[in-house]
């Protein structure tokens, strides 16, 4: 299956850097236990069963499907052009403006991702090599490079830097409202997606 996936401005650069490789997703709605993936030879192969309860969830996607990337976009006379590649493009003006990356073409995509690996999790198991792999941006001489609220520190002290970074981002992108359900105190279940980058697939 081919999908969509959105991601921001500082996670597209992220994996254009090769630095983001997994992405997590809250489940929603959370689940009343603990999901456990089905055997192949069960009637729903790559779904995740609720331990007891007779509930059934299925993942956003399947190891071997390909994503491809919404990200910040816009349209010019010369082609298409991406917020994540730095500077606004020569010959913008005020008439110019980026467009939304829930709103981009499918022909506009340039990223595509396939998926190696699907699990469900806590958000708080996250590790510090996952959490560099979610795109933990490069220290230089101890500060951090994404413009977070905390600096990275001693990069040696890489476990508790690591998932403080992670966490700030989560936060970053739920909305007040649902962080009682789904910040990073809440400890949500979590779908894990392990990607690595592929080519554009053919028909696309």
């Amino acid at each position: 299956m081919i999908r969509p996936i959105l991601f921001n401005t500082e996670m597209v650069r992220a994996i254009l850097g090769g630095r983001k490789t997994v992405t997590r997703r809250a489940i929603r709605p959370q689940p009343e236990g603990k999901p456990i993936l089905m055997a192949e030879n069960s009637c729903y192969p790559g779904c995740f069963g609720i331990g007891r309860t007779p509930m059934v969830i299925r993942p956003p996607c399947q190891p071997g499907d390909i994503l491809w990337v919404r990200e910040t976009w816009a349209e010019r006379p010369y082609g298409f052009v991406y917020k994540a590649d730095g500077d606004e493009p020569e010959g913008w003006d005020h008439d110019d403006h980026w467009r939304p990356s829930i709103h981009m073409k499918k022909e506009a995509a340039r990223l595509f991702l396939r998926v190696i690996g699907v699990r469900a999790e806590r958000l708080q198991k996250i590790s510090a090599k996952q959490a560099r792999m979610e795109g933990q941006p490069r220290c230089n001489g101890g500060i951090t490079v994404c413009g977070g609220p905390r600096s990275c520190g001693d990069c040696e002290a890489d476990h508790e830097n690591a998932v403080l970074w992670f966490s700030d981002c989560w936060d970053s992108t739920i909305k007040s409202a649902d962080r009682s359900l789904y910040g990073w105190r809440a400890n949500p279940w979590v779908w894990v997606i392990e990607f690595e980058r592929c080519e554009k697939p053919g028909g696309f």
